[in-house]
Protein backbone atom coordinates (compact mmCIF):
# COMPACT_ATOMS: atom_id res chain seq x y z
CA UNK A 1 0.00 0.00 0.00
CA UNK A 2 1.24 3.26 -0.95
CA UNK A 3 2.34 6.02 1.68
CA UNK A 4 -0.87 8.52 -0.15
CA UNK A 5 -2.92 5.08 -0.18
CA UNK A 6 -2.41 5.04 3.69
CA UNK A 7 -3.55 8.65 3.75
CA UNK A 8 -6.66 8.06 2.46
CA UNK A 9 -7.26 5.03 4.39
CA UNK A 10 -6.82 6.86 7.33
CA UNK A 11 -8.86 10.03 6.36
CA UNK A 12 -12.02 8.33 5.53
CA UNK A 13 -11.78 5.96 8.55
CA UNK A 14 -10.98 9.21 10.55
CA UNK A 15 -14.46 10.29 9.29
CA UNK A 16 -16.29 7.66 9.60
CA UNK A 17 -16.33 6.05 6.19
CA UNK A 18 -14.20 3.32 6.40
CA UNK A 19 -16.72 0.71 5.32
CA UNK A 20 -17.32 2.25 2.08
CA UNK A 21 -17.06 0.61 -1.19
CA UNK A 22 -14.47 2.75 -3.35
CA UNK A 23 -14.84 3.05 -7.41
CA UNK A 24 -12.31 5.05 -9.04
CA UNK A 25 -13.95 7.67 -11.39
CA UNK A 26 -11.73 8.12 -14.86
CA UNK A 27 -9.20 11.21 -14.68
CA UNK A 28 -9.28 14.03 -16.75
CA UNK A 29 -6.64 16.67 -18.39
CA UNK A 30 -5.80 18.02 -14.21
CA UNK A 31 -3.50 15.87 -11.62
CA UNK A 32 -7.08 14.87 -9.04
CA UNK A 33 -8.62 12.49 -8.44
CA UNK A 34 -12.46 10.81 -7.47
CA UNK A 35 -13.27 7.77 -6.02
CA UNK A 36 -16.55 6.94 -5.79
CA UNK A 37 -17.86 5.83 -1.87
CA UNK A 38 -20.54 3.55 -1.41
CA UNK A 39 -21.73 3.11 2.29
CA UNK A 40 -23.78 0.10 3.35
CA UNK A 41 -26.64 1.72 3.61
CA UNK A 42 -26.48 2.81 -0.27
CA UNK A 43 -26.01 6.23 -0.02
CA UNK A 44 -23.15 7.58 -2.22
CA UNK A 45 -20.42 10.38 -1.86
CA UNK A 46 -17.46 11.56 -3.29
CA UNK A 47 -13.54 11.42 -2.53
CA UNK A 48 -11.73 14.08 -3.95
CA UNK A 49 -7.74 13.76 -3.86
CA UNK A 50 -5.55 16.31 -4.68
CA UNK A 51 -2.15 16.63 -3.51
CA UNK A 52 -0.85 19.68 -2.67
CA UNK A 53 2.90 18.81 -3.74
CA UNK A 54 1.13 17.49 -7.07
CA UNK A 55 1.18 21.22 -8.64
CA UNK A 56 3.68 24.76 -8.60
CA UNK A 57 2.02 26.46 -6.01
CA UNK A 58 -0.69 29.26 -6.48
CA UNK A 59 -0.58 33.30 -6.62
CA UNK A 60 0.37 34.73 -3.41
CA UNK A 61 -2.50 37.89 -3.86
CA UNK A 62 0.40 40.31 -2.91
CA UNK A 63 3.03 38.78 -5.40
CA UNK A 64 4.13 40.99 -8.95
CA UNK A 65 3.85 39.76 -11.88
CA UNK A 66 7.46 38.89 -11.99
CA UNK A 67 6.95 36.83 -8.98
CA UNK A 68 3.97 35.30 -10.05
CA UNK A 69 5.51 34.49 -13.80
CA UNK A 70 9.01 32.85 -11.59
CA UNK A 71 6.94 30.84 -9.69
CA UNK A 72 5.11 28.86 -12.58
CA UNK A 73 1.85 28.50 -14.34
CA UNK A 74 -0.94 28.29 -11.77
CA UNK A 75 0.70 31.40 -10.01
CA UNK A 76 0.45 33.72 -13.39
CA UNK A 77 -2.78 32.36 -14.38
CA UNK A 78 -4.19 32.80 -11.04
CA UNK A 79 -4.88 28.75 -10.93
CA UNK A 80 -5.34 27.56 -7.13
CA UNK A 81 -3.29 24.52 -7.79
CA UNK A 82 -6.11 22.03 -6.91
CA UNK A 83 -6.25 23.25 -3.42
CA UNK A 84 -9.10 21.95 -1.25
CA UNK A 85 -9.44 24.93 0.46
CA UNK A 86 -9.87 26.70 -2.65
CA UNK A 87 -12.97 24.26 -3.63
CA UNK A 88 -14.36 24.40 -0.64
CA UNK A 89 -14.63 27.71 -0.16
CA UNK A 90 -15.97 28.31 -3.97
CA UNK A 91 -18.97 26.10 -2.88
CA UNK A 92 -19.55 27.92 0.05
CA UNK A 93 -20.09 30.80 -1.50
CA UNK A 94 -22.69 29.44 -4.33
CA UNK A 95 -24.11 27.62 -1.86
CA UNK A 96 -24.99 30.54 0.05
CA UNK A 97 -26.59 32.22 -3.39
CA UNK A 98 -28.96 29.29 -3.76
CA UNK A 99 -26.88 27.40 -6.06
CA UNK A 100 -25.55 24.03 -6.59
CA UNK A 101 -22.49 23.41 -5.35
CA UNK A 102 -21.59 20.09 -3.34
CA UNK A 103 -22.06 19.87 0.46
CA UNK A 104 -18.68 18.82 2.18
CA UNK A 105 -18.49 15.90 4.21
CA UNK A 106 -15.63 15.71 5.48
CA UNK A 107 -12.23 17.61 4.56
CA UNK A 108 -8.69 17.77 5.66
CA UNK A 109 -7.33 20.41 3.22
CA UNK A 110 -3.34 20.25 4.23
CA UNK A 111 -3.86 16.43 3.06
CA UNK A 112 -5.38 17.69 0.06
CA UNK A 113 -8.60 15.31 0.66
CA UNK A 114 -12.36 15.76 0.66
CA UNK A 115 -15.83 14.15 0.83
CA UNK A 116 -18.05 15.44 -1.21
CA UNK A 117 -21.94 15.17 -1.26
CA UNK A 118 -22.45 13.06 -5.06
CA UNK A 119 -24.41 14.92 -7.38
CA UNK A 120 -24.64 11.48 -9.97
CA UNK A 121 -23.48 11.49 -13.18
CA UNK A 122 -26.44 13.14 -15.08
CA UNK A 123 -23.69 15.47 -16.92
CA UNK A 124 -25.82 18.41 -19.16
CA UNK A 125 -23.70 16.27 -22.16
CA UNK A 126 -24.36 13.19 -21.67
CA UNK A 127 -28.28 13.75 -20.74
CA UNK A 128 -28.12 15.40 -23.89
CA UNK A 129 -26.79 12.55 -25.85
CA UNK A 130 -29.62 10.82 -24.05
CA UNK A 131 -32.02 12.76 -25.63
CA UNK A 132 -33.38 15.61 -22.32
CA UNK A 133 -33.89 18.60 -24.61
CA UNK A 134 -30.88 20.91 -24.50
CA UNK A 135 -32.36 24.24 -24.29
CA UNK A 136 -33.81 24.30 -21.16
CA UNK A 137 -30.91 23.02 -19.29
CA UNK A 138 -28.70 25.86 -20.85
CA UNK A 139 -31.10 28.33 -19.99
CA UNK A 140 -31.14 26.97 -16.28
CA UNK A 141 -27.44 27.22 -16.81
CA UNK A 142 -27.86 30.94 -17.97
CA UNK A 143 -30.00 31.57 -14.83
CA UNK A 144 -27.31 30.29 -12.76
CA UNK A 145 -24.58 32.72 -13.81
CA UNK A 146 -26.95 35.78 -13.81
CA UNK A 147 -27.78 35.08 -9.82
CA UNK A 148 -23.98 34.46 -9.38
CA UNK A 149 -23.54 37.89 -11.50
CA UNK A 150 -26.16 39.73 -9.71
CA UNK A 151 -24.55 38.88 -6.38
CA UNK A 152 -21.85 40.59 -4.66
CA UNK A 153 -18.83 39.30 -5.89
CA UNK A 154 -16.55 39.25 -2.02
CA UNK A 155 -12.05 39.58 -2.34
CA UNK A 156 -12.05 36.52 0.47
CA UNK A 157 -14.13 33.70 0.42
CA UNK A 158 -14.95 31.70 3.56
CA UNK A 159 -15.05 27.94 3.52
CA UNK A 160 -14.89 24.48 5.88
CA UNK A 161 -10.88 24.29 5.24
CA UNK A 162 -10.86 28.37 5.82
CA UNK A 163 -10.44 31.10 3.68
CA UNK A 164 -9.34 31.64 0.28
CA UNK A 165 -8.61 34.89 -1.91
CA UNK A 166 -10.46 35.62 -5.24
CA UNK A 167 -8.20 37.46 -6.92
CA UNK A 168 -8.86 39.05 -10.47
CA UNK A 169 -7.90 37.39 -13.82
CA UNK A 170 -5.92 40.11 -14.43
CA UNK A 171 -3.79 41.49 -17.77
CA UNK A 172 -0.91 38.99 -16.55
CA UNK A 173 -3.36 36.00 -16.44
CA UNK A 174 -5.39 37.04 -19.59
CA UNK A 175 -1.50 37.66 -21.50
CA UNK A 176 -0.28 34.52 -20.64
CA UNK A 177 -2.97 32.41 -21.17
CA UNK A 178 -3.18 33.52 -24.71
CA UNK A 179 1.09 33.50 -25.02
CA UNK A 180 0.20 29.43 -25.42
CA UNK A 181 -0.89 29.63 -28.54
CA UNK A 182 2.27 31.02 -29.97
CA UNK A 183 4.31 28.44 -27.18
CA UNK A 184 2.77 25.48 -28.02
CA UNK A 185 1.17 25.45 -31.68
CA UNK A 186 4.24 25.52 -33.44
CA UNK A 187 5.46 21.98 -31.77
CA UNK A 188 2.22 20.69 -32.70
CA UNK A 189 1.86 21.89 -36.42
CA UNK A 190 5.65 22.18 -37.60
CA UNK A 191 4.49 24.39 -40.43
CA UNK A 192 4.29 27.25 -37.73
CA UNK A 193 7.16 29.48 -36.67
CA UNK A 194 6.86 32.81 -34.62
CA UNK A 195 9.61 34.79 -34.46
CA UNK A 196 10.54 38.05 -32.36
CA UNK A 197 8.48 40.53 -34.55
CA UNK A 198 6.02 38.33 -34.57
CA UNK A 199 5.29 37.66 -31.21
CA UNK A 200 5.57 41.27 -30.61
CA UNK A 201 2.44 41.98 -33.04
CA UNK A 202 0.79 39.46 -31.50
CA UNK A 203 1.40 41.41 -27.92
CA UNK A 204 0.29 44.67 -29.45
CA UNK A 205 -2.79 42.86 -31.27
CA UNK A 206 -4.35 41.63 -27.89
CA UNK A 207 -3.41 44.18 -25.86
CA UNK A 208 -7.13 46.50 -25.97
CA UNK A 209 -8.92 42.67 -25.19
CA UNK A 210 -6.77 42.01 -22.73
CA UNK A 211 -7.40 45.92 -20.95
CA UNK A 212 -11.24 45.40 -21.49
CA UNK A 213 -11.03 42.02 -19.78
CA UNK A 214 -8.81 43.39 -16.97
CA UNK A 215 -11.22 46.60 -16.47
CA UNK A 216 -14.31 44.50 -16.71
CA UNK A 217 -13.33 41.99 -14.49
CA UNK A 218 -16.60 42.17 -11.71
CA UNK A 219 -18.07 39.06 -11.06
CA UNK A 220 -17.46 35.44 -9.80
CA UNK A 221 -16.17 33.41 -12.72
CA UNK A 222 -16.34 29.62 -12.24
CA UNK A 223 -13.66 29.48 -15.24
CA UNK A 224 -14.74 26.09 -16.62
CA UNK A 225 -18.44 26.32 -16.97
CA UNK A 226 -19.09 23.79 -19.48
CA UNK A 227 -21.92 20.64 -20.54
CA UNK A 228 -18.64 18.43 -19.00
CA UNK A 229 -18.73 20.13 -15.89
CA UNK A 230 -22.70 20.67 -15.08
CA UNK A 231 -24.59 18.28 -13.79
CA UNK A 232 -28.65 18.06 -14.26
CA UNK A 233 -30.26 17.50 -10.48
CA UNK A 234 -33.33 16.06 -10.62
CA UNK A 235 -36.48 17.35 -8.18
CA UNK A 236 -34.54 20.71 -8.98
CA UNK A 237 -36.00 23.26 -11.33
CA UNK A 238 -34.31 26.44 -12.74
CA UNK A 239 -30.45 27.80 -11.55
CA UNK A 240 -30.67 25.50 -8.41
CA UNK A 241 -30.86 21.88 -11.24
CA UNK A 242 -27.71 23.12 -12.42
CA UNK A 243 -25.04 21.44 -10.03
CA UNK A 244 -21.51 22.42 -10.80
CA UNK A 245 -18.11 20.82 -9.90
CA UNK A 246 -14.76 21.63 -10.69
CA UNK A 247 -15.04 25.21 -9.96
CA UNK A 248 -12.00 25.58 -7.63
CA UNK A 249 -10.22 27.92 -10.10
CA UNK A 250 -12.71 30.30 -9.65
CA UNK A 251 -11.33 34.29 -10.14
CA UNK A 252 -13.16 37.58 -10.22
CA UNK A 253 -13.38 37.90 -14.17
CA UNK A 254 -15.20 39.60 -16.63
CA UNK A 255 -18.93 38.74 -16.92
CA UNK A 256 -19.09 36.71 -20.45
CA UNK A 257 -16.08 34.66 -19.38
CA UNK A 258 -18.46 31.90 -18.03
CA UNK A 259 -21.06 32.31 -20.83
CA UNK A 260 -18.57 31.71 -23.85
CA UNK A 261 -17.14 29.11 -22.09
CA UNK A 262 -20.95 27.51 -22.29
CA UNK A 263 -22.03 28.42 -25.60
CA UNK A 264 -18.67 28.00 -27.23
CA UNK A 265 -17.77 24.85 -25.91
CA UNK A 266 -14.56 23.03 -27.12
CA UNK A 267 -15.96 19.31 -26.51
CA UNK A 268 -19.71 19.94 -27.84
CA UNK A 269 -21.59 21.91 -30.68
CA UNK A 270 -23.69 24.49 -29.43
CA UNK A 271 -26.06 25.94 -32.27
CA UNK A 272 -25.86 29.47 -33.36
CA UNK A 273 -29.58 29.59 -32.46
CA UNK A 274 -28.98 28.10 -29.16
CA UNK A 275 -26.24 30.62 -28.53
CA UNK A 276 -28.29 33.60 -29.43
CA UNK A 277 -31.25 32.52 -27.25
CA UNK A 278 -29.17 31.81 -24.26
CA UNK A 279 -27.70 35.52 -24.99
CA UNK A 280 -31.58 36.72 -25.42
CA UNK A 281 -32.15 35.33 -21.97
CA UNK A 282 -28.86 36.47 -19.90
CA UNK A 283 -29.82 40.08 -21.61
CA UNK A 284 -33.74 39.68 -19.70
CA UNK A 285 -32.62 38.13 -16.87
CA UNK A 286 -29.66 41.33 -16.39
CA UNK A 287 -31.83 44.39 -17.96
CA UNK A 288 -28.63 47.04 -16.58
CA UNK A 289 -25.98 45.69 -18.95
CA UNK A 290 -25.39 47.25 -21.98
CA UNK A 291 -25.78 44.92 -24.70
CA UNK A 292 -23.51 46.23 -27.38
CA UNK A 293 -20.58 46.66 -25.28
CA UNK A 294 -20.93 43.74 -23.12
CA UNK A 295 -21.54 41.42 -26.93
CA UNK A 296 -17.91 43.64 -28.18
CA UNK A 297 -16.07 42.22 -24.93
CA UNK A 298 -18.02 38.66 -25.11
CA UNK A 299 -16.13 38.29 -28.66
CA UNK A 300 -12.67 39.41 -27.83
CA UNK A 301 -12.30 37.36 -24.59
CA UNK A 302 -14.27 34.42 -26.50
CA UNK A 303 -11.02 34.82 -28.95
CA UNK A 304 -8.75 35.41 -26.50
CA UNK A 305 -9.94 32.24 -24.88
CA UNK A 306 -10.22 29.94 -27.75
CA UNK A 307 -6.60 30.49 -28.51
CA UNK A 308 -5.52 29.53 -25.15
CA UNK A 309 -7.51 26.39 -25.42
CA UNK A 310 -5.74 25.69 -28.37
CA UNK A 311 -2.47 26.05 -27.01
CA UNK A 312 -3.44 24.39 -24.08
CA UNK A 313 -4.30 21.44 -26.59
CA UNK A 314 -1.56 21.23 -28.10
CA UNK A 315 0.42 21.55 -24.98
CA UNK A 316 -1.46 18.14 -23.54
CA UNK A 317 -1.20 16.32 -27.11
CA UNK A 318 2.77 17.32 -27.40
CA UNK A 319 3.95 17.07 -24.03
CA UNK A 320 1.69 14.92 -21.77
CA UNK A 321 0.94 12.21 -24.50
CA UNK A 322 -2.70 13.08 -24.98
CA UNK A 323 -4.11 12.89 -28.48
CA UNK A 324 -7.61 12.67 -27.74
CA UNK A 325 -7.63 16.69 -27.53
CA UNK A 326 -6.74 16.41 -31.23
CA UNK A 327 -10.43 15.58 -32.02
CA UNK A 328 -11.54 19.42 -29.97
CA UNK A 329 -8.96 21.36 -31.93
CA UNK A 330 -11.01 21.74 -35.06
CA UNK A 331 -14.34 23.22 -33.11
CA UNK A 332 -11.65 25.73 -31.83
CA UNK A 333 -10.96 26.60 -35.01
CA UNK A 334 -14.15 26.96 -35.73
CA UNK A 335 -15.64 29.37 -32.80
CA UNK A 336 -11.87 31.53 -32.97
CA UNK A 337 -12.53 32.25 -36.60
CA UNK A 338 -16.46 33.12 -36.16
CA UNK A 339 -15.54 35.98 -33.48
CA UNK A 340 -12.35 37.10 -35.58
CA UNK A 341 -14.91 37.67 -38.92
CA UNK A 342 -17.99 38.98 -36.59
CA UNK A 343 -18.50 42.82 -38.58
CA UNK A 344 -17.60 45.74 -36.76
CA UNK A 345 -15.42 43.66 -34.25
CA UNK A 346 -12.48 46.64 -34.73
CA UNK A 347 -14.33 48.54 -31.67
CA UNK A 348 -12.21 46.54 -28.89
CA UNK A 349 -9.32 45.46 -31.10
CA UNK A 350 -10.20 42.52 -32.92
CA UNK A 351 -9.29 43.52 -36.53
CA UNK A 352 -5.60 43.72 -35.30
CA UNK A 353 -6.00 40.37 -34.23
CA UNK A 354 -7.66 39.03 -37.55
CA UNK A 355 -4.45 39.94 -39.64
CA UNK A 356 -1.90 38.77 -37.56
CA UNK A 357 -3.89 35.18 -37.81
CA UNK A 358 -3.93 36.48 -41.57
CA UNK A 359 -0.10 37.30 -41.94
CA UNK A 360 1.02 34.15 -39.86
CA UNK A 361 -1.47 30.98 -39.10
CA UNK A 362 -2.26 29.62 -42.99
CA UNK A 363 -5.84 28.54 -43.61
CA UNK A 364 -4.48 25.08 -43.71
CA UNK A 365 -3.08 24.90 -40.30
CA UNK A 366 -7.01 26.65 -38.93
CA UNK A 367 -8.76 23.58 -39.03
Amino acid sequence: MSDREQQRVAFLKAAGLGDAARAPLPGDASTRRYERLTLPSGTTLMLMDQAASAESPPADPAWTPEQRRASGWNAMARLSAGRIEAFAAVAAHLRSLGLSAPEIIAVDAPAGLAVLEDFGDDLFARVIEAGEPEEPLYLAAVEALARLHDAPTPDVLNGAAGDWPLQTYDATALQGGADLFFEWMPRFDPGLAFDAAAIDDWHAAWAPVIARGEAGASVMAHRDYHAENLIRLRGQAGPAMVGMIDFQDAVKAHPSWDLHSLLQDARRDVSPALEARALDHYFALRPQVERETFMQDYAGLAALNEARILGIFARLIVRDGKPRYRAFMPRMWRHLNANLDKPGLDKPGLEPIRDWFARHVPEDSRR
